[in-house]
């Protein structure tokens, strides 16, 4: 073995050890944390149940008539629902989220983008214009 070759070898062995005691040197987890969270809902007459030893029990009350129902905050969506949206719409939408990656797009992102300017501002004349009758 060759000077060269001992000296990588030693440095290796060196970065080896080093990531190694890292590795060794971090701190346990704390084990203090509660054995076990129980998180409930109970409809009607229902009873929360007791906590027993370090169990935190976190319980809510709702009516009867919301037992079978799926959850008002899952109930009401403010998005968009697939089927309110027409195809010519959603065609028109995905062509404008893509138009500034494509060529002619009048942007410095795509390519060629200066020639779409003047394809861009016929297209919002159009708009315009239908948008006015």
């Amino acid at each position: 073995m060759s000077c060269k070759n001992v000296a990588v070898a030693g440095a290796i062995i060196m970065a080896g050890l080093f990531w190694s005691t890292g590795a060794a040197a971090d701190p346990a987890p704390d084990l203090d944390t509660p054995e076990r969270i129980n998180i409930l809902v109970t409809f009607g007459d229902d009873e929360c149940p007791e906590a027993e030893g370090d169990e935190i029990v976190v319980c809510a009350q709702r009516p009867e008539s919301e037992r079978y129902r799926i959850p008002p905050e899952l109930r009401e969506s403010e998005e968009e629902q697939a089927g309110e949206q027409s195809w010519s719409s959603a065609v028109a939408s995905h062509d404008e989220a893509a138009r500034p990656g494509r060529p002619g797009s009048c942007s410095v992102v795509g390519t060629y983008g200066f020639s779409g300017c003047q394809a861009a501002i016929m297209r919002q004349w159009f708009d315009e214009r239908r948008t006015d009758r």
